[in-house]
C-alpha cells in the first residue's frame, strides 16, 4: 500500500504505546479543496491534524505517525473512552462536506480507505465496531462523515457496524418511548445524550444507520434499527 508522508507539527509530544490504539475515527475535510484540507491540516496555528488523508483520486497520504496523538476528534466519548484522540487514529476523507457542496465519496477513495482501514485494524487489533465517524462520538457538534458515506459497504468488508435487515415501519411514532432509544444508543456506545437536543442526536443516528430518510423523527424503524444494534 502506497503512502506518501505530509509532515503536520499538530500533535502531542508525548507518544503512546500500541495497545493504547483502539479505534478508528472517520471524518471529511468540509474544506473547498484538497489543497486547503492539507493546508490546514499542517498549519501549526490551526491546532487540528489527522493521522492519514485519503484525496478523491485514492491517495493516502500520512501526516502525523500512528503512535503519535493527533488533534482530529475534539471533545469526545464513546463507551468507556474519553478524549478519543488519545486512543484512535484519525483518517480524514476530502470532501467539501455539506457547508460546501455535500458530495459522493469516489469509489477508488472508498476502497483505498477499507484497504487503509483493514490493515490498521490488523496491526493494532481493533474491533470492527471501534470504526466509528466523528458523528458517533461528537453528536452534538459534528455531522461527519454524513448520509453519502457508505457504511454499508465498509461493514460487508468487516469495517465498522451497519445493520443487515430491512425494518418495516410499524405504529405511530409518537407512542414510542424516548428513555427506550436513548437506552440503547447508550448501550452501543453513544455518549454527550442531551435529550433536550433529541433532534440532532437522532438525525445523526438516522445519517449512519438510516441513511435514506434523515427527519430526526423517532418512529418504529428508527427505533427497532437501535434495538437491533445493541445486540452487535
Amino acid at each position: 500500500m502506497e503512502i506518501t508522508k505530509f509532515y503536520s507539527k499538530n500533535f502531542d509530544k508525548k507518544k503512546r504505546t500500541r495497545k493504547n490504539i483502539t479505534s478508528i475515527i472517520l471524518h471529511y475535510t468540509g474544506m473547498q479543496s484538497e489543497r486547503e484540507s492539507i493546508k490546514r491540516l499542517t498549519k501549526q496555528s490551526s491546532k487540528v491534524s489527522c493521522h492519514y488523508l485519503i484525496n478523491r483520486r485514492g491517495k493516502i497520504f500520512r501526516l502525523v505517525k500512528d503512535e503519535d496523538v493527533a488533534w482530529h476528534a475534539g471533545k469526545s466519548m464513546w463507551g468507556k473512552y474519553k478524549n478519543l484522540n488519545k486512543s484512535s487514529i484519525g483518517i480524514e476523507l476530502v470532501n467539501r462536506g455539506h457547508k460546501f457542496g455535500y458530495q459522493t465519496f469516489p469509489k477508488i477513495q472508498i476502497k483505498k480507505l477499507a484497504k487503509l482501514c483493514k490493515f490498521l485494524m490488523k496491526k493494532y487489533n481493533i474491533k470492527k465496531k471501534l470504526v466509528l465517524g466523528h458523528s458517533d462520538i461528537a453528536p452534538l457538534r459534528k455531522i461527519d462523515p454524513g448520509e453519502k458515506f457508505p457504511w454499508n459497504y465498509l461493514s460487508s468488508k468487516g469495517i465498522g457496524i451497519y445493520p443487515k435487515k430491512i425494518f418495516k415501519k410499524k405504529g405511530n411514532n409518537l407512542i414510542l418511548k424516548n428513555e427506550l432509544f436513548f437506552n440503547n444508543l447508550h448501550k452501543i456506545g453513544y455518549r454527550y445524550l442531551d435529550t433536550k437536543l433529541k433532534k440532532k442526536i437522532i438525525k445523526n443516528f438516522q445519517r449512519r444507520y438510516r441513511q435514506k430518510k434523515i427527519n430526526g423523527i423517532l418512529d418504529q424503524e428508527t427505533l427497532k434499527i437501535s434495538e437491533f444494534l445493541t445486540k452487535n
